[in-house]
């Protein structure tokens, strides 16, 4: 419940600038909040310097005591388990360490028993594999019976998936169907160590803000996490751990049916597994000088990535978009040429082993997360960084 202290209220309007959903008004000298626009963020009472807006929440306690462990969703296509999934694994190896759990991986398909091993190596303590003709392939019925069903079962206290198209049509039905709190499109995961409670921070506000989310009434928390913000899992031959096989023998139904799998035919852009990217951005100017930033990629064999703003304005293709409206990459070397560094980008990149930034603008955000930086004109850097490596890689060739 959110009131307005009338006794207190001076009228000055502060709290109308901070609403994020436009729910506060002045009407006959009187503070209004729209009940039907809050969603109670409680910006509005951090702001107000006189202390006149207080929300009150009400307490839920639960018992929680039964949910432990970490799951993470070990999303497969064709038998293959996903790249996402080493990710998820990685972290949450770090996050089931903090909590003192197991941390568990969770595959759907079939005949997938070789599979296992790997998860296992990549820190997977125990992996719950379900087989049946239905979990083949991705279906949506079939796998939420068999998501819930282990969730009920097991009562794990954080599931993890992957946001991909897969993971974010899966994990949202499994939150309804169990009534559990889901956080989207996660870029950082931590434990807060006191209360034992799973931070998950994501991009809020077209990305202008990064919000931390928790859901301290409801078990298990569950999150979507972007591909490429997270390092992989170091893998461990020498790990043992518990496989249970879990078969279905038909007992799976489902109103849809795949009819096949068309895979993308025509050259494709594959900016999330590049070792090297070279992006350009709303410093080119215009969409033919992308030429010299393919050029350098190609001396580089890098892929071409690309601003929003650039692609906002035809430039380049979507497929090249870096950011959050984008593809998230995380390669060992990211040269950003005439990128200013908005927050959405970043969210997109800023987990690669190495940052170059060129830009003339010496204040520009993307020298904050930069390893090197150089100020200065792009039309004269790139020219001359490509001719000065096709200098020493044919030198390296003779």
């Amino acid at each position: 419940m959110i009131t307005v202290l009338i006794e207190k209220c001076s009228g000055c309007g502060v709290c109308i600038k901070s609403c994020p959903f436009s729910a506060i008004k002045i009407k006959d000298k009187e503070l209004i909040i729209d009940l039907e626009k809050c969603n109670f963020c409680g910006a509005c009472v951090e702001i107000c310097p006189l202390s006149a807006i207080e929300i009150k929440r009400e307490e839920i306690k639960r018992d929680l005591s039964a949910y432990k462990n970490v799951w993470v969703f070990a999303e497969q296509k064709k038998g293959i388990v996903q790249p996402v999934v080493y990710e998820l694994l990685g972290k949450g190896r770090e996050l089931a360490d903090s909590l003192g759990v197991q941390l568990w991986a969770v595959l759907l398909g079939n005949n997938i028993k070789d599979v296992c091993r790997d998860l296992i190596a990549s820190g997977a303590d125990k992996v719950l594999a379900a087989e049946d003709e239905l979990l083949e392939n991705y279906l949506d019925e079939p796998y939420t019976q068999v998501l819930v069903d282990l969730i009920e079962k097991h009562k794990p206290e954080i599931v993890l998936t992957g946001a991909t198209t897969i993971g974010r049509a899966l994990i949202s039905r499994v939150a309804v169907k169990i009534g559990a709190g889901l956080t989207a499109d996660c870029t950082g995961l931590e434990i807060d160590l006191k209360d034992k409670i799973l931070l998950q921070t994501r991009p809020a506000f077209g990305g202008n803000i990064m919000a931390t989310i928790i859901t301290p009434n409801h078990r298990p928390q569950m999150s979507t996490v972007r591909h490429k913000v997270m390092k992989e899992a170091q893998i461990d031959n020498t790990r043992s751990g518990e496989v249970e096989l879990i078969n279905y023998n038909g007992k799976l139904s489902s109103r849809t049916k795949l009819i096949d799998v068309i895979d993308e035919v025509g050259k494709s852009v594959n900016l999330t597994e590049a070792d090297v990217v070279v992006s350009g951005g709303y410093g080119l100017g215009k969409p033919e000088n992308f030429k010299i930033i393919e050029g350098l990629a190609e001396v580089l064999d890098a892929a071409v990535g690309a601003s929003r703003s650039a692609v906002d304005n035809g430039w380049i293709p979507y497929a090249h978009q870096v950011g959050q409206t984008g593809r998230t990459v995380c390669p060992k070397l990211y040269i950003a040429c005439g990128i200013s560094g908005q927050i959405q980008h970043l969210v997109g990149m800023q987990s690669s082993d190495v940052i170059v930034a060129i830009n003339r603008d010496s204040e520009a955000p993307i020298f904050k997360v930069a390893t090197y930086g150089i100020v200065g004109d792009l039309f004269e850097v790139i020219p001359l960084l490509t001719k000065r490596l096709n200098e020493i890689l044919k030198k390296a060739r003779v």
